[in-house]
């Protein structure tokens, strides 16, 4: 049995997010295929956040992982889109309309030893202006997208910068 199973609800959403995602990488939504015919570990969900000029990317200190998006694991009750809003506001205090279609979907290991779990990346662009208050012991801040951060995640760079030039080649993009 797995612990803490994901909830029916929070299933579906994923599906129909990973499918509308506008990047899909580590054959997530094969993966999510097979996963999702017994009990899924917990969903985790994310939130790439833009300032006006696509130039920088809000991003979190985690003791263990270093400079990640705002994000964590999908709770009880709520979907991967909720769960990326609340985690949002825990971790920097923004609350953003996010951008319609999810930024990513991928499969990854949290921390060595976890098992792989679905991820889902929701975007937002704000004004760099913005207060952040960030949660107690994980600082928050901007960093530019044109130099690298440290990570335990060492795709996600580059990631996040062609996520932020596809969205760039979008005047619709708010």
């Amino acid at each position: 049995m797995v612990r803490n199973a994901v909830d029916k609800r929070a299933v579906e959403a994923a599906v129909v997010d990973a499918q509308r995602a506008v990047a899909e990488f580590d054959g997530a939504c094969r993966w999510l295929a097979a996963a999702r015919r017994g009990p899924m570990a917990p969903l985790g969900a994310e939130v790439w956040v833009f300032d006006e000029a696509l130039a920088q990317v809000l991003l979190v200190k985690h003791r263990l992982r270093g400079w990640v998006p705002p994000g964590g694991k999908v709770e009880a009750g709520e979907t991967p889109r909720e769960g990326a809003s609340r985690e949002l506001l825990e971790e920097a205090g923004l609350q953003p309309e996010l951008l319609p279609d999810p930024a990513a979907v991928a499969v990854r290991s949290f921390l060595p030893g976890l098992p792989l779990t679905l991820g889902l990346s929701y975007a937002a662009v704000v004004d760099v202006a913005s207060p952040l208050v960030a949660e107690d012991g994980q600082p928050a801040a901007w960093k530019p997208l044109d130099e690298g951060w440290e990570s335990c995640f060492p795709d996600d760079p580059l990631r996040i910068r062609q996520y932020a030039a596809w969205l760039a080649e979008r005047p619709d993009r708010r």
